[in-house]
């Protein structure tokens, strides 16, 4: 069973589409446009992402670029478009896989398995212990986190991000790290951790200008440490 997205503004395709996923024990979320799309994933974690092309509000192929500019959740392009350039630019730009419609919910069902078996085989990793910095407890293998006893509802790059940092506890880590090392990236917008940081911190209980955790040292990097300690200016 696997939580996924159907972004999809044709209503019959989607009613199709949730039915099908539904009948095959998935959890199903859905919505009509490409905006509501970035809401969700930015909200809830998603095993894989099915989305159309031809989107009323932003073309897929821009979505898909926001989305991965917010997660490394597996994406299924299902759209009319055939062209083979165009199938080729949206692979190099994050997409994992690609239908042409009409397709047979057998074929769906195959990529599917196919994009999650792939994810699965790269994300599974040697049994690491969990991870404990004051209130916090992060399970790296089940990919699961809490605070003081209540688990947290993070998404794939939140949580990534959180045990990252809550693996090097008290360690200021720059920001060029954290690019490379989370969103696996070389160079980037600073906006996109700061963004991810804005939403950990809400999770958190705490904001920027009263921190508990997550300290950010202007100019230097972000740290995460147990609250009580005196953080560096």
């Amino acid at each position: 069973m696997a939580s996924v997205l159907v972004v999809e503004d044709d209503q019959f395709v989607r009613s199709a589409l949730i039915r099908h996923l539904t009948e095959a024990a998935h959890t199903v979320r859905s919505v009509g446009t490409a905006l509501e799309a970035l809401r969700e994933v930015a909200h809830f974690s998603f095993d894989v992402v099915i989305l159309d092309l031809g989107l009323p509000d932003l073309d897929g192929a821009e979505a898909l670029k926001m989305l991965r500019g917010i997660t490394d959740v597996p994406v299924i392009i299902a759209t009319a478009r055939d062209d083979e350039t165009e199938i080729v630019r949206l692979l190099n730009d994050g997409a994992d896989d690609y239908l042409t419609k009409p397709f047979s919910v057998e074929h769906l069902s195959a990529r599917m398995a196919a994009v999650l078996r792939r994810s699965r085989a790269t994300g599974g990793t040697p049994a690491s212990p969990v991870i404990r910095v004051g209130g916090l407890s992060i399970d790296p293998l089940r990919r699961q986190a809490e605070l003081d006893g209540a688990r947290l509802d993070l998404t794939r790059r939140e949580f990534d991000l959180l045990a990252f940092l809550a693996g090097r506890p008290g360690v200021v880590v720059a920001r060029k790290e954290l690019l490379a090392e989370v969103w696996q990236q070389s160079y980037g917008d600073d906006q996109t951790i700061d963004v991810h940081l804005s939403w950990l911190r809400r999770k958190l209980g705490e904001t920027a200008a009263r921190p508990r955790y997550l300290h950010t040292l202007r100019g230097v990097g972000v740290k995460l440490e147990p609250p009580g300690l005196e953080p560096l200016r």
